[in-house]
């Protein structure tokens, strides 16, 4: 997974299906699910290239899409929001992984 910086973001979801983990160094919640991230972005790597972004580095791009709380994940296609997974529900490798499972192709 790469890591964006506010400078770097725009370009990276301007084109095909990317995921962006915002998260932080600090979060608990992030320290839990960053060990299963990149089983999970090769295991949809056919469908998403993935991503993370330190809001605290890149505090405008949070804002900008109103994340309230970390970690959150967005699934992007082709620079538009289609899909969210709030830090509520993105606590276990089971509710991140059916999230990207249930996010379609059409």
């Amino acid at each position: 997974m790469q890591t964006l910086t506010k400078e770097t973001f725009d370009e990276f979801v301007r084109t095909g299906n990317k995921v962006v983990e915002f998260s932080a160094e600090w979060c608990i919640d992030c320290k839990r699910v960053a060990p299963f991230m990149p089983e999970l972005a090769e295991k949809f790597a056919d469908r998403f290239e993935f991503a993370v972004l330190d809001v605290d580095e890149a505090r405008s791009v949070a804002e900008a899409y109103q994340v309230r709380g970390i970690p959150t994940f967005i699934v992007f296609r082709e620079g538009e929001e289609i899909g969210r997974l709030p830090s509520r529900d993105a606590k276990t490798r089971e509710q991140i992984e059916a999230f990207l499972a249930g996010i379609g192709d059409d």
